[in-house]
């Protein structure tokens, strides 16, 4: 399992994939939030974390008790 995300001036976005047994991802889903006035002044190291844990957060579901590796 992979969780991909990425984050622009004014939204963050991410992707959590599963490989399949032909070796190539597969989306499970994805996700876009905008950023609020507050959160478009963070630096974007910031924005960055902001958007990895958005992304556990969101699929917190999917990733506990899991007995596989992910990686973000």
């Amino acid at each position: 399992m992979r969780m991909e995300v990425d984050v622009s001036d004014y939204v963050t976005g991410g992707v959590f994939s599963t490989e399949g047994e032909d070796r190539l991802w597969r989306l499970v889903v994805f996700l876009s939030k905008s950023l609020n006035k507050t959160e478009r002044n963070y630096k974007i190291h910031d924005k960055e974390m902001l958007a990895i844990i958005r992304g556990l957060e969101t699929w917190r579901h999917l990733l506990e008790g899991t007995h596989f590796k992910f990686e973000i």
